[in-house]
């Protein structure tokens, strides 16, 4: 018997609490990981971004629907939801597309123009969040607020920073051949 209660004590233990964060919250964390992809991707392929965020912008539509659709609890707040999402999600799809049409882009180059897109992207996902009441997706939603002045930054401050590593690999180079004098 002690056997048989070990092994049904076994098969009754609740799965462990890393892998239930992952599976609950994944289009959280994929909405996320996107983010910073797109941000971490600015400084190495700037002419694509735009592109890149306005594909994001369906994508973290889609995401926040189901994200919330599993919570739904009525048969007519899914609905709601889709119908809520829908409209929202069209709407900054159609902002991306005006901040595109070709007189305004002439006026703007590639980054800012990609900043401009994320800007867009990061206010639809935050309020996209408050409407559907999610403080996940608000949360991406900030994350990328958030990354769009530090891009700006990191675009603006790229000498210094470049300045800065090579001083630091400097002196990591003479404190690794520094041989102290022994009297």
């Amino acid at each position: 018997m002690d056997g048989q209660d070990a092994t049904q004590a076994t098969a009754k233990a609740p799965p462990l609490p890393r892998f239930t964060f992952l599976v609950h919250n994944w289009p959280y964390i994929l909405m996320l990981a996107l983010a910073l992809l797109g941000v971490a991707m600015t400084s190495v392929a700037r002419q694509a971004m735009t592109t890149y965020w306005i594909v994001l912008a369906p994508v973290f539509a889609l995401l926040s629907l189901y994200a919330r659709w599993r919570e739904a609890g009525t048969a007519e707040s899914p609905w709601r939801l889709l119908r809520i999402e829908a409209f929202h999600w069209l709407a900054v799809m159609v902002a991306m597309y005006l901040a595109m049409i070709g007189s305004v882009k002439q006026m703007m180059n590639a980054d800012a123009s990609a900043l401009m897109t994320l800007t867009i992207l990061a206010l639809g996902t935050f309020s996209g969040g408050l409407q559907i009441r999610s403080w996940r997706v608000c949360v991406v939603g900030g994350a990328l607020a958030v990354g769009v002045p530090i891009i700006a930054w990191i675009e603006t401050a790229t000498l210094i920073l470049l300045l800065l590593a090579g001083l630091f690999a400097t002196f990591l180079l003479l404190l690794y051949f520094h041989k102290p004098r022994h009297a």
